[in-house]
């Protein structure tokens, strides 16, 4: 699977989850960021949270945003298939996220 379909996965997880959670949807309601993961060892993507959902996933020029995830590839995709937790690839600098505290604590839900 390329990064791209990846991450097209990752959203569709997040949206059906979302859908299917109304403490979730309620938690996120009025939130509206912009998202950057910045894959060292690729390109960078963004994708927008509005009104509880991820969209418009893009590939992304360096520029403003509120959330920076950053990592390599392996990382990413170790992540995203749960192989590695957030709090052990933060801790070993294999992730860094720049952006508020509640916005580092969003990073656990887009997973």
């Amino acid at each position: 699977m390329t990064i791209e379909e990846t991450l097209a996965s990752l959203v569709d997880r997040f949206n059906r989850k979302a859908d299917a959670t109304p403490a979730m949807r309620e938690e996120l309601a009025g939130l509206e960021r912009t998202i950057r993961i910045r894959l060292t060892d690729e390109r960078s993507y963004a994708v927008d949270l509005r009104d509880g959902r991820l969209s418009n996933l893009r590939t992304a020029p360096s520029g403003a945003a509120d959330v920076t995830i950053t990592t390599d590839v392996a990382t990413f995709r170790g992540l995203v298939s749960k192989e590695i937790g957030p709090m052990k690839a933060l801790v070993t600098r294999k992730l860094a996220i720049d952006g508020s505290l509640e916005d580092k604590l969003l990073f656990r839900k887009l997973l």
